[in-house]
């Protein structure tokens, strides 16, 4: 691993972190949000922990004000100040409607303006088509949040974005917090209050698009926010996650997601959910470039390579999940599942051809179907004739389920102590005996702190088993398809594995600067391509192994670092604006005597007069033996700043495009996690009688190319190991060429 580190946070990188608007916000409005100190800053300047901002006078405000009531009858205000009237009764807040040519609305009293307010608000809704005049008057009152409904922002285009700029600025020298522009009424929803056990608080760029899971409460899944966001100019998804991961009703955070503001600040509400072992859900569109471009003009946010996008979220532990039906039944399964005693899961049905189906889709997704022993199975015997299989998946052939076997072969089941989930696919009813398996399952579910869960299959739903029992047990997860419960049940058991062992990447992210930095920063020429033999001297700054070698200038010169080098040798031209010598024909490999040497040396020269380019020498390196060739490679992304790539390397990886994306910082286990995800990781144990190679040495590059990355920020625009040569096991691993770009 990298070796300590030492020294302190320069000015330079604290004025970065002004620069980077990541300065605490005004004293006006009260939230548990702290100026960030040295400690709490990673080497680049960046905060290492989420603000929290204080959102409970948001939900439950004990004041409002309607900034454009109406109670004309046709307007569109009128029925927006018509629910926020009901809103404010239910949570028991004072509500002044503000209007400067009414008396009244709706019979309250109505006052003329924001200053006219009889007593400090918590909150003001703005039902005025332009925003920005009223944030001033807003501030000078001290409201805490306001929320803006009007469109024409950053969704319109660049007008509109710069209109949406300027709302931001205001606000943030206001120092009240804004939910909007572009959002609507979600937020003051009517909730059910007669629903018990953990919430589903749910997060939304598009309130349409929440529409399914707040419909969950028909189901009898308690919800406990909505957060419209909007455009989000002030208030993003990740404030909503950091609040809603300190809510104690809160089971799970379901979020649909066009796109990110900031990359880092959803990084860091990921990873305070995940230290609370608070699950999130998202959708996330933008897979495609047709998304992409919808969410654009939805919202007017950056999507993100949807690559880096998709290893951020599997980074923190962000539950992905592609169709809004996934995102209510995975999310209503992780708010209210206890933790898995076991991982184990067992497949129970009526029918052996149901459960062979049932099985090999879950199998393929990877969830662990262990057979059962064979005493579990002499048990299950006892009421299950011999010549169906109970070994997993259980068949019970259908006739058992009717009497008093039916719950014995459940309990048994569960008893086992290798089985923590328990699904019983039921694909069409087959009263009475769906009715009583049904009844069985309910039953079960109650006297055991396992999981149970019931695909039913009918799509009529309106059966007696279906919407009564099963949907009346707070304790069985009911599923319609067997691909949203398998999607959900992996998650559960994904979700806590990864939290029970989490360590946050934030607490190990390295403070200060290392020595290498202040040798790699005297290499950095901003604004330029590094030639192959600065940007080795870049790796070699910090740690990473390179070949031998010597920049000459004439044929002399190349023989004789030749014999320094070592023969054979690989003679390569070397300038900055040569990313691709190969094709060129500059590169010249296998050399063994001098006069190859010479012949190589006019050879390359001649190539690049040819080409016009401008030399800054000819290397003369040493030939390194065959391992397996990857890339290690830093690129920076509009949304998360600096990611580290790896892959498998050489033509490979333009032919294949193999490659594991992670944004910094990380540690040891997540670089072999990289590796995990190739294609080609069999490749680094050994194929066809080759020795497996120095796995150990590549994790080691991963990491220094990681704090390179961390430490450089983004004055490195781009580095390109291509190919580093991992030698085989306990030899190490070898830059042999490598790019760079400093911004």
């Amino acid at each position: 691993m990298l070796g300590s580190t030492h020294g302190t946070l320069t000015t330079d990188l604290r004025a970065r972190v002004v620069a980077c608007g990541e300065q605490p916000r005004g004293a006006v409005h009260d939230t548990a949000e702290v100026t960030a100190t040295a400690g709490d800053l990673d080497v680049s300047g960046r905060p290492l922990h989420a603000p929290v901002p204080d959102l409970d006078r948001f939900f439950r405000p004990e004041a409002v004000a309607v900034v454009g009531a109406s109670d004309a009858e046709g307007r569109p205000n009128t029925g927006i100040t018509r629910q926020l009237i009901a809103w404010a009764e239910r949570v028991g807040a004072r509500l002044y409607p503000v209007h400067p040519n009414r008396a009244s609305v709706f019979g309250l009293p109505c006052v003329p303006s924001v200053a006219d307010l009889p007593e400090q608000v918590d909150l003001a809704v703005l039902l005025v088509g332009d925003p920005l005049p009223v944030i001033e008057e807003l501030a000078q009152a001290k409201v805490k949040f306001a929320v803006a409904f009007a469109s024409g922002f950053a969704e319109t285009g660049e007008e509109g974005a710069a209109a949406q700029r300027r709302l931001a600025a205001a606000v943030e020298q206001s120092g009240l917090r804004l939910l909007g522009p572009n959002t609507n009424l979600n937020a003051f929803e009517k909730f059910r209050t007669d629903l018990d056990g953990p919430a589903i608080a749910l997060i939304t760029q598009s309130g349409h698009q929440g529409r399914p899971v707040f419909t969950l409460q028909e189901l009898g899944i308690r919800l406990s926010h909505w957060a419209p966001t909007g455009n989000e100019a002030d208030l993003e998804t990740a404030d909503f996650i950091s609040y809603f991961a300190g809510r104690p009703e809160v089971g799970a955070i379901a979020c649909y997601v066009e796109g990110l503001k900031d990359g880092r600040s959803f990084l860091l509400a990921a990873d305070r959910a995940a230290r609370a072992g608070v699950p999130v859900v998202a959708v996330k569109v933008g897979r495609t470039e047709t998304g992409a471009r919808m969410a654009a003009s939805h919202t007017g946010k950056l999507t993100g390579a949807d690559q880096v996008v998709d290893a951020a979220m599997r980074q923190y532990g962000v539950i992905r999940v592609d169709g809004l039906d996934e995102l209510q039944d995975t999310a209503a399964l992780l708010a209210r599942a206890r933790k898995p005693r076991a991982e184990g899961v067992v497949v129970y049905s009526i029918s052996g051809g149901t459960g062979a189906h049932f099985s090999d889709l879950a199998t393929a997704a990877g969830l662990t179907l262990p057979v059962l022993g064979d005493a579990k199975q002499a048990e299950l015997h006892q009421w299950i004739p011999e010549y169906l299989n109970v070994a997993n998946p259980v068949d019970n052939g259908g006739h058992p389920v009717g009497d008093w076997r039916g719950r014995k072969i459940i309990d048994a089941i569960l008893a086992d102590p290798q089985v923590g989930v328990l699904i019983c696919p039921i694909t069409g009813p087959f009263p009475p005996m769906s009715d009583k398996l049904a009844q069985d399952l309910v039953d079960a579910a109650e006297a055991t702190d396992k999981l149970v869960c019931v695909v039913w299959g009918s799509p009529v739903g309106t059966e007696e088993a279906y919407r009564t029992t099963l949907l009346g047990s707070s304790r069985v997860a009911t599923f319609r398809t067997f691909g949203n419960c398998i999607t959900a049940v992996k998650a559960y058991l994904d979700h806590h594995r990864f939290t029970s062992g989490y360590r946050s990447p934030f607490d190990e992210a390295p403070r200060t600067l290392s020595p290498s930095f202040r040798k790699a920063q005297a290499l950095m020429r901003p604004g330029h391509r590094l030639s192959e033999h600065a940007a080795k001297q870049l790796l070699r700054a910090y740690g990473i192994r390179v070949p031998r070698e010597q920049l000459v200038t004439s044929a002399a010169a190349a023989v004789r670092a030749a014999g320094l080098v070592g023969y054979p040798v690989v003679m390569k031209a070397s300038a900055p604006q040569l990313a691709h010598k190969t094709e060129l024909g500059l590169v010249k490999i296998g050399l063994t005597s001098a006069s190859q040497i010479r012949d190589a040396y006019r050879e390359l020269t001649d190539i690049a007069r040819y080409e016009g380019i401008d030399l800054d020498g000819v290397l003369v390196c040493q030939m390194v033996e065959r391992g397996v060739e990857m890339v290690v490679g830093v690129t920076q992304d509009a949304l998360f700043g600096p990611t580290v790539t790896v892959g498998l390397g050489g033509v490979l990886v333009e032919v294949l495009q193999d490659v594991a994306v992670r944004v910094p910082p990380f540690g040891e286990d997540q670089a072999r996690s990289m590796l995990g995800e190739l294609r080609g990781r069999a490749l680094l144990d050994g194929v066809r009688g080759g020795p497996p190679v120095d796995v150990d040495a590549l994790v080691e590059v991963v990491l220094r190319v990681q704090r390179m990355a961390l430490e450089l920020g983004g004055d490195l625009s781009e580095l390109d190991i291509n190919p580093l040569m991992v030698l085989p096991r306990g030899q190490g691993a070898v830059a042999l060429d490598a790019l760079a770009v400093c911004r």
